[in-house]
């Protein structure tokens, strides 16, 4: 009997998929990318026709030589890794590798693509493998090769002109871009005033609101009324004209339909984790990748979700047909709709072949599963859940009414809305990103018919002022990321978190904030490199990116069109641009103690104000702080609780934080801000959970929330699983740069490595 290898991944698809091939089959995994550019300058030779020089990944290497041995023994390979362009590529670079060892000759080599871990999508893919394709191949050669040349290039520059250390990417650059404008553009922000007047009026003992829509025959618009005098003029008018009750000029009834939201894609998925569960983008692509791979629920490991890095919205012919099964028998026909609901990607270069997000099966529902799932595992199958079996449900029926009252020459409007048919909306409703929402729904008015009069119990004027635009959070950043075409489904995650460790941004109450650093890198780069920051750029290479995997456009070419603009800019702004130009920003202040002109400049701990008379005069301040220091804020009801004395808000070299007012005679402190609870049980009390915290310093750990009762801590981020090896509740994600990144237990330092997403780059070098 013939031995047939098969390759995957990961460890854990690699246990499911064995499950449903069986004997004559076996499966071992690559543990992600096996190869990469050597880690050094000339890895792209741009005067060689860009060859790319490649080495085993240190870390993998192991599993490269067991995968060589087993090879041995086969007569077919089927290489089964991911089916995106990573995906195949990690199949080209391991059976290259195989190639060179001599252990292909003769045997027969075959691609097989997949996009759930079923028993059936397995046996049709072996039944039709097809060749690697050398298309997607060279896509995903030439995004590393340009994301080498910029990483390598670039990133010396930033050394000499900014700090050492320091990186620049291809897309994680205009990302950085988009979070450093909003937050110039709060800081420039300047708000408005404006009034509204509210009646507070009765029926039958039920109270509702009107607001002023109109004024002596005209309609208001936001700023018509700007100030308080004006309001209360307009007040006391019609406080006197309406006699102490309204009437009713006008009732408008409508019905109106709310349809489903397609089923997930990678960046939908992210969004709504971030919005519903509190999740980040690389939180919900690890749970997801575990959902996908498989996961042990009684009758062996069974792949629960489809695959989880798509822009397509399609759903398969047969998925549709067991959704309209369940739908039919769980909620009833009525809420079938009479034809399956189609809906359109958005993405124009989406890979239609793909699907969208969904359960292998909808029969396996959340709550038949959750014996089985981590608590973060069944929180994200739930909401896939939810949104497939929703997106092929019948719309909700809504009831709205708008009714008009009249008082003397003012017209009040107060509207509300009835869900009549809750159609889909009985299992899921999208969370808005940065929207209050339809304010009128689910707000009931009295029984009011044209022409009665209504008490009048309350006019009230209220003060309002315009807000800045609101900070990224995860959600919309990915979702504006995504409307600009810059990045891919594989990539939204990798781009966020490599700006927070590399310390461009941080993340504060679930938005971003640029760092010191991070705006003037942005700066620098948007000044002297303003076409490799611009979006509609960045989106058009991504576009040619995706012509390359179609096979509408040749790689190399694209390289050399991209490479020798960019390198000749390089050396120009190596030899042009001053490290003082970069980090300095001239002030309209002078030096209180030498009048000369301040400068805010960068320093080890940020930026801060000082003379451009250093070192001659040594006058520094923090950014943002006055020239007198103002006394601090006191907290009001909250008192020390080590010596009773009021609590204030201090600045120090780390920031801000709470202090007893009583110091140096009491040194009582706690954070500014609240830690983020990562939802993990803490392993040691089993009472609290484990909160995300940072020391002075900024370095993040975590540690018990019921300190100091419990004062359980670790240095890595926990995850709600057991320890394998000694049955420790909890296991730790770890990532070195020799190692990769591993699950390790903080208890008996047991490891295992997981398998990684994207090409293990240098840190000069990453570039999403």
């Amino acid at each position: 009997m013939s031995k047939q290898l098969v390759i995957v991944e990961s460890p854990a698809k690699a246990k499911t998929i064995k499950k449903y091939l069986g004997r004559g089959f076996e499966v071992m995994a690559s543990y992600g990318h096996v190869r990469d550019l050597v880690p050094k300058s000339g890895a792209v030779d741009p005067e060689h026709d860009f060859a790319m020089k490649y080495e085993i990944i240190e870390k993998n290497a192991k599993h490269v030589d067991a995968i060589a041995r087993a090879m041995r023994r086969a007569d077919t390979l089927y290489l089964a890794t991911d089916p995106d362009r990573e995906g195949e590529a990690i199949s080209w670079h391991l059976s290259e590798i195989l190639r060179e060892r001599g252990v292909l000759e003769g045997k027969s080599v075959q691609r097989v693509v997949f996009h759930e871990i079923t028993r059936r999508a397995i046996a049709e893919a072996v039944a039709h493998p097809r060749a690697i394709s050398m298309n997607l191949v060279n896509a995903q050669q030439a995004r590393r090769a340009l994301d080498y040349l910029v990483g390598f290039n670039l990133s010396p520059l930033l050394w000499k002109k900014v700090r050492r250390g320091l990186s620049a990417g291809r897309v994680q650059s205009p990302a950085l871009r988009l979070i450093v404008e909003r937050e110039e553009e709060i800081e420039r922000f300047q708000p408005r005033e404006y009034w509204t007047l509210d009646a507070q009026l009765e029926k039958a003992g039920q109270t509702f609101t009107a607001r002023l829509t109109h004024w002596q025959g005209r309609k208001l618009e936001q700023f018509d009324i700007a100030e308080e005098a004006q309001a209360q003029a307009i007040r006391d008018a019609i406080l006197a004209q309406a006699g102490g009750e309204v009437e009713v000029v006008r009732i408008e009834r409508k019905q109106r339909r709310r349809n489903p939201a397609a089923p997930f894609i990678t960046s939908t998925l992210q969004q709504e984790a971030s919005r519903k569960l509190g999740f980040s983008a690389s939180r919900t692509m690890r749970v997801a990748q575990q959902l996908y791979e498989g996961i042990d629920i009684g009758e062996g490991s069974v792949g629960l979700i489809t695959y989880m890095r798509t822009d397509s919205v399609n759903l398969a012919a047969e998925a549709v047909e067991e959704l309209r099964t369940l739908i039919r028998e769980r909620f009833g026909k009525e809420n079938l709709p009479a034809k399956p609901r189609t809906f359109k990607t958005r993405a124009k270069n989406a890979q239609e072949a793909h699907e969208a997000i969904r359960p292998t099966s909808v029969m396996r529902t959340p709550e038949a599963l959750k014996p089985w799932l981590t608590r973060d595992q069944h929180r994200l199958y739930d909401l896939i859940w939810k949104r497939t079996v929703a997106c092929q449900m019948v719309h909700a029926t809504i009831h709205t009414v708008g009714v008009d009252f009249r008082a003397g020459e003012a017209v009040f409007r107060a509207t509300g809305s009835t869900v009549a048919k809750p159609g889909f909306m009985a299992v899921y409703q999208e969370t808005p990103d940065e929207q209050a929402g339809d304010e009128a729904e689910g707000r009931l008015l009295p029984p009011l018919e044209e022409g009665e009069r209504v008490p009048l119990r309350a006019l009230g004027a209220d003060q309002h002022f315009t807000e800045p635009p609101p900070r990224y959070t995860e959600a919309s950043l990915v979702r504006t990321l995504e409307e600009y075409g810059i990045g891919r489904p594989s990539t939204y995650a990798t781009i966020l978190s490599t700006l927070q460790q590399r310390g461009y941004v941080t993340l504060e109450k679930r938005r971003f904030h640029p760092t010191d650093v991070g705006r003037i890198v942005s700066h620098f780069l948007t000044e002297h490199f303003p076409r490799y920051v611009d979006y509609d750029f960045t989106a058009r290479l991504e576009d040619d990116l995706d012509e390359i995997a179609r096979g509408e456009r040749e790689w190399k070419p694209l390289l050399r069109a991209f490479w020798e603009p960019f390198i000749r800019l390089v050396k120009e702004k190596e030899a042009s641009v001053t490290r003082a130009e970069v980090t300095t920003e001239a002030l309209d202040e002078c030096c209180p103690e030498c009048g000369r002109p301040l400068q805010i400049k960068l320093g080890r701990r940020g930026r801060f104000i000082g003379c451009s008379g250093y070192p001659e005069c040594g006058y520094t301040r923090n950014l943002g702080e006055a020239v007198e220091a103002a006394e601090p804020e006191v907290l009001e009801g909250r008192a020390c609780p080590e010596c009773g004395r009021d609590l204030v808000v201090r600045s120090g070299r780390y920031g801000k934080f709470i202090g007893c007012s009583g110091y140096p005679e009491c040194k009582y402190i706690e954070p500014l801000e609240k830690p983020e609870d990562t939802g993990v049980p803490c392993p040691e009390c089993g009472q609290g959970t484990m909160l995300k915290r940072r020391t002075r310093s900024g370095k993040v750990f975590y540690s018990c929330s019921t300190y100091p009762a419990c004062k359980y801590a670790v240095w890595n981020e926990p995850l709600d699983e057991a320890c394998p090896a000694c049955a420790w509740p909890m296991l730790t994600l770890k990532t070195t740069r020799r190692r990769g990144t591993e699950k390790v237990c903080p208890q008996c330092r047991h490891s295992e490595a997981v398998a990684e997403a994207g090409p293990s780059v240098p840190d000069a070098a990453a570039n999403e």
